[in-house]
C-alpha cells in the first residue's frame, strides 16, 4: 500500500479542488481517495507515504492522436521515410513514448503508421513492450497502418513526390483502393492487433496534390471500412478537414473526426446529431512551421490555420464531443500539453479542456478504468504546481507521474 499526500486533488467532474489531496494506491489501482489522517493520532496510512507538498493531484492525461513512430530528436521527416528501417523506427518510438509519459500523458491513441514496415504493426508491438514493462511509455491504443488510397493523404509518396516505384506500400501497409481492398486492409490491421481503424477521408496541409478538404475515398469505400470495423466492435477515426468530406465521413458512420479544421455550422450540427467525436489538434495552427514548405503547401496553411483557430470553439459551443489530441510530432513529443493550453486560448473553459483530456478521452476509447481519481480505477496519477482550472499552463509543468501504481517522475 502506498499513500500520496498533496495540497489538493482535482475532481474532474465538478472542477472542485479537494483539500488535502490524499490517495491510497494498492498495486496498480486506487484503493481510496480523500481520506485524511494525523501523524500524531495513530491514524497513520498503511505502507509508504509520498509527500508532494503544495502540488495538486489530477488524473493522468490522454492524447487521442499521436504518431510515436515518427519524429523525435534528430528527425528529418522526408528522409526518415526512406532511411529508417523498422528496428530504427522502433528505437525512435521508445524515446518518444518515454517523453510522452514523462509529460503526464498516461494513455494515447497511436493513429496510423504510414511507413514501409513489411506489414508489421509497429505500434502494436510498442504497446505490448510497454505493457510488459520492457520500456517506459503510456498505454497505447494502436491503429496499425492508416488506410488511404494510392496518392492520398498518408500515402508517404505524397509528402515528397517520390518517383514511381519509390516506397510503394502494400494493402497490408494501408494503401488500398476499391471496396475489396479496403476491406482486406482493415481485416489485416485487426488480425495483427489494431484496436481501432484510422482512415484518410480528405487531404491535409502537407498533401502535395489537391485541396486539403477534397474527399479521397468514395462513399462506398468509406461504408465498407466502417462496416468491417464496426462488425468487429472497433471504432473508426478519420483524418478529415473539409466540411463536405466530414459530412460524408459522418454519414458513412465514422466515429471520430481528426482535425476538422474546415468544418462549418451545418457540419457541426450533423456531428452533434450523430454523436460524432472531434479531435481538433488546434495547436498545429500556431506551431507548424511551413516557412520552408513549397508555395502550394504554404497557401494551404494560410487558408486552413485561421479557420482551425475558430472552428473548434464553434464545435464546443454547439455541443460536439471533443477529446484532446496533438498529432505529435507535428508538435514535439513531450509537449503534448501545449494542445491543452491552445484549446483554452481558443476560448474553451479550462475544466472542459481537462475533461477532454481525461473523462472524454476515456469515453472515446471505450474504457471506464481511468480518467478520474476514484477508488477502483487505475492509479494513473499526475501532480502539477497549482490549480489547473485557474491556470491551465500548470499542465505543461508536470512534477509527478504515476502509471499503474508505478512512479515514473518525482521532481
Amino acid at each position: 500500500m502506498l499513500t500520496l499526500k498533496a495540497a489538493g486533488l482535482l475532481d474532474v467532474d465538478t472542477g472542485e479542488i479537494v483539500r488535502p489531496g490524499i490517495i491510497r494506491v494498492d498495486g496498480e489501482r486506487i484503493a481510496g481517495v480523500g481520506e485524511t489522517y494525523s501523524d500524531n493520532s495513530g491514524d497513520t496510512p498503511e505502507g509508504d507515504v509520498i509527500d508532494l507538498g503544495d502540488l495538486i493531484l489530477m488524473p493522468g492525461l490522454m492524447d487521442m492522436e499521436v504518431n510515436l513512430l515518427m519524429g523525435g530528436r534528430g528527425e528529418k521527416p522526408v528522409y526518415s521515410t526512406v532511411q529508417d528501417d523498422p528496428p530504427l523506427r522502433m528505437l525512435r518510438a521508445v524515446g518518444n513514448a518515454r517523453r510522452t509519459l514523462r509529460a503526464g500523458f498516461t494513455t494515447v491513441r497511436n493513429l496510423g503508421l504510414f511507413v514501409k514496415t513489411g506489414g508489421y504493426l509497429l505500434d502494436v508491438a510498442l504497446g505490448t513492450a510497454i505493457d510488459k514493462g520492457w520500456v517506459d511509455g503510456p498505454r497505447v491504443v494502436p491503429a496499425g497502418h492508416a488506410i488511404t488510397p494510392t496518392g492520398g493523404h498518408l500515402d508517404p509518396t505524397m509528402f515528397a513526390a517520390f518517383a514511381p516505384g519509390v516506397l510503394d506500400l502494400t494493402i497490408e501497409e494501408g494503401i488500398a483502393n476499391g471496396v475489396d481492398e479496403v476491406r482486406k486492409a482493415v481485416r489485416y490491421q485487426i488480425k495483427h492487433g489494431a484496436q481501432l481503424i484510422k482512415v484518410c477521408v480528405s487531404g491535409g496541409v502537407m498533401s502535395m496534390t489537391g485541396s486539403a478538404g477534397a474527399q479521397h475515398y468514395s462513399d462506398e469505400e468509406l461504408r465498407a471500412i466502417v462496416d468491417e470495423a464496426h462488425r468487429r466492435g472497433m471504432k473508426v477515426a478519420s483524418h478529415t478537414h473539409g466540411a463536405e468530406a466530414v459530412r460524408h465521413a459522418i454519414e458513412a458512420g465514422i466515429d471520430c473526426i481528426e482535425h476538422g479544421f474546415l468544418i462549418d455550422d451545418d457540419t457541426i450540427d450533423l456531428m452533434v446529431e450523430r454523436g460524432t467525436w472531434l479531435v481538433p489538434t488546434t495547436r498545429l495552427a500556431d506551431a507548424m512551421d511551413t516557412s520552408h514548405a513549397p508555395p502550394e503547401l504554404q497557401a494551404k496553411a494560410a487558408e486552413m490555420f485561421p479557420k482551425a483557430r475558430t472552428s473548434v470553439l464553434a464545435a464546443y459551443k454547439a455541443g460536439v464531443k471533443i477529446a484532446v489530441g496533438t498529432d505529435a510530432p507535428a508538435i514535439p513529443h513531450g509537449k503534448n500539453a501545449d494542445e491543452i493550453v491552445a484549446l483554452v486560448d481558443r476560448g474553451i473553459p479550462p475544466l472542459a479542456v481537462i475533461q477532454a483530456a481525461t473523462i472524454n478521452a476515456a469515453e472515446l476509447i471505450g474504457v471506464d478504468d481511468r480518467g478520474r481519481l476514484a477508488e477502483g480505477l487505475l492509479a494513473d496519477i499526475i501532480a502539477v504546481p497549482g490549480d489547473p482550472t485557474e491556470d491551465i499552463t500548470v499542465t505543461q509543468n508536470v512534477r509527478f507521474v504515476m502509471k499503474g501504481g508505478k512512479v515514473y517522475v518525482h521532481n
